[in-house]
């Protein structure tokens, strides 16, 4: 990747995945970019997560700032070949990093009152959104592993799914830009997850289907974030 310019560390993270329809999603990309599907289906992701020691390159970490919870819903997408993520939304509690990433790299991040709680190999993970930019969106889980991890094989659903280094977004005026993200590949785990609340695609317009979503669980991998580019 390009000489990185963010470091960050992303822990404690479930990939819930639902295969829904095409057209709704397609419809909210922006027009350079290709739905990207797998066997013909598109997916939509929602991965709730811990960020932590967050910090520009050659900036220390700074307590209070550095560390946060976020959570986003995605899809995946391709331009000119380039496969990658594209956020209909980013939660976080950090004000700074909300602010931060729509000024630099123009995402849909939100304010939100986040909390995450451990007990043994369970996370108990809610969020409500706060913020007065978009509709109320909120998610109440309890997820964990069952089983040991594994890295993902080419060419299979789950490295499919998770195995994105590139992110896609827009400006205001309506640039295409992309960013470059590097890491070690998933140490996935197969997981498990008990819903009591799921409210974060209704404002889009989309219901998710009933059937249980297809579940990863990540305990940490280190990132870089290379500086975003406008698409040419």
């Amino acid at each position: 990747m390009q000489a990185w310019v963010l470091r960050m560390r992303w822990e404690q993270l479930l990939f819930a995945h639902w295969p829904v329809p095409a057209a709704p999603l397609a419809a909210q990309l922006h027009p350079d970019l290709e739905l990207d599907t797998f066997d013909g289906q598109a997916w939509l992701g929602v991965v709730p997560f811990r960020m932590a020691g967050t910090a520009p390159r050659f900036c220390p970490v700074l307590p209070g700032v550095s560390n946060f919870l976020e959570l986003n819903v995605r899809t995946y997408v391709r331009y000119r070949g380039q496969p990658g993520v594209w956020f209909f939304s980013l939660d976080a509690t950090s004000w700074l990093s909300v602010r931060g990433a729509r000024l630099t790299y123009y995402l849909p991040y939100f304010d939100a009152v986040i909390s995450a709680e451990r007990q043994g190999q369970r996370i108990r993970y809610r969020s409500r959104r706060t913020d007065w930019r978009t509709a109320p969106a909120s998610l109440d889980v309890e997820y964990g592993p069952t089983g040991p991890p594994r890295l993902s094989q080419p060419g299979t659903h789950d490295h499919w799914l998770t195995e994105r280094y590139r992110l896609y977004s827009q400006t205001p005026g309506g640039r295409l830009v992309y960013g470059e993200i590097g890491h070690p590949p998933w140490p996935l785990q197969p997981a498990a997850a008990s819903i009591a609340e799921l409210n974060m695609t209704a404002w889009m317009g989309l219901d998710l289907p009933p059937a249980p979503p297809i579940l990863h669980y990540a305990e940490a991998v280190a990132v870089r974030a290379g500086r975003p580019r406008f698409a040419v």
